[in-house]
């Protein structure tokens, strides 16, 4: 009826959907389920937070130990070629002392060197020459003045043109005494062209000195000349050139190889010692080098080395003879082939042989 359908329509209705299970509320500490969701997430996070603290520590750990390891390999890679290069300073010095008898400090300075470098090229050798020669007496030549050197050491205008007058007549020594003198005495007069003088005058003695033979002392003058101003581009080369001379010269007949790659770049120079040149040096260590090379059944590389020698002058006999076996292994000649001829006559006609009948042939009637 419709007064039923309105009693029932206005009683209460349940609740038609499953009702989610809530889980327990702690009336005493209502917050208790919140905060373990979250002590369980804070563990998780962090962990993660320090592992990537540790791999960016690792990180820059190894960047800091590969950095280091770059500089320590840097700093001793500088710290060898300094040590060469002092090494090569004092072996030269050495020779220079060598050079004008000052055997005591060329023994210190090759005692030093073998200190550092008992393999170092040449040092021992040059050590034993100097103990040979500090033993033999010299007899000090009598030097007789010179008028030249006749100087007035109260007129330094005097002196100055007369060193000019030195410089200009190529009495390079005589004119560095004038010159010492002057600045010895009196550091201020004319300091520009004291200096300009003493450069030239170095410069010359060094060229001539190298030219003539004396590498060591051409290289000394030069490089007390290169105080003064720096040295121009034929100083620099003849310098250069005797360095290398040197060089290589304490390999001579200690290391053919060595001794025949160093006279190599100076072969044609010009540069000699007073008793080889550079070209000379190089045919003779070329040789023997091919020599060894041939010794050892490396025959192409032994007759590159006998080429390069005959390129500087004549193979001895024993060089020749290797030189020529080496190239016939190296470069054997090549079987020629024979060439056929084809004729372009036609065959000569044969006739047919006779065809043999063993049975008559009957004739007509």
């Amino acid at each position: 009826t419709p007064c039923g359908i309105i009693r029932a329509m206005s009683e209460p209705t349940g609740n038609t959907q499953p009702v989610r299970a809530t889980q327990p509320v702690d009336t005493q500490n209502p917050g208790t389920t919140q905060e373990m969701k979250t002590n369980k997430k804070k563990p998780t996070r962090l962990l993660g937070l320090l592992l990537n603290i540790l791999i960016f520590l690792l990180i820059i750990g190894l960047g800091i130990f590969g950095g280091y390891q770059s500089g320590i390999g840097i700093r001793k890679n500088a710290q060898e070629s300094l040590v060469n290069q002092q090494l090569s300073d004092q072996f030269s010095r050495a020779i220079v002392d060598i050079q004008f008898g000052n055997y005591e400090a060329a023994k210190t300075r090759l005692e030093y060197i073998i200190g550092i470098n008992p393999s170092y090229p040449g040092v021992m050798e040059k050590l034993t020459e100097v103990m040979v020669l500090s033993t033999i007496p010299t007899v000090t030549p009598v030097v007789s003045p010179t008028p030249e050197l006749v100087m007035d050491e109260t007129n330094y205008e005097g002196l100055f043109a007369q060193a000019q007058q030195l410089t200009a007549a190529g009495q390079w020594q005589n004119a560095m005494i004038v010159l010492s003198f002057i600045r010895k005495n009196d550091v201020t007069y004319r300091t520009v062209q004291v200096d300009g003088m003493f450069y030239f005058a170095l410069h010359n003695l060094g060229v001539d000195f190298i030219k003539g033979g004396n590498l060591e002392g051409g290289i000394y003058e030069l490089t007390l000349a290169e105080r003064f101003a720096p040295l121009d581009n034929t100083a620099h080369i003849l310098r250069d050139n005797a360095r290398a001379y040197i060089n290589a010269s304490s390999f001579w007949e200690l290391d053919w190889k060595r001794a025949a790659e160093g006279f190599y770049y100076l072969n044609g120079s010009g540069i000699w010692d007073g008793t080889m040149t550079g070209t000379e040096r190089y045919r003779i260590s070329a040789m023997r080098y091919g020599d060894q090379l041939f010794a050892e059944q490396r025959y192409c590389d032994a007759y590159e080395q006998y080429q390069g020698a005959q390129s500087a002058g004549l193979l001895d006999d024993v060089a020749a003879r290797n030189a020529n076996e080496a190239n016939s292994i190296c470069y054997p000649p090549t079987a020629t082939a024979v060439p056929t001829t084809v004729s372009t006559q036609p065959p000569p006609a044969t006739t047919p042989p006779p065809v043999a009948t063993d049975t008559p042939i009957p004739t007509p009637p």
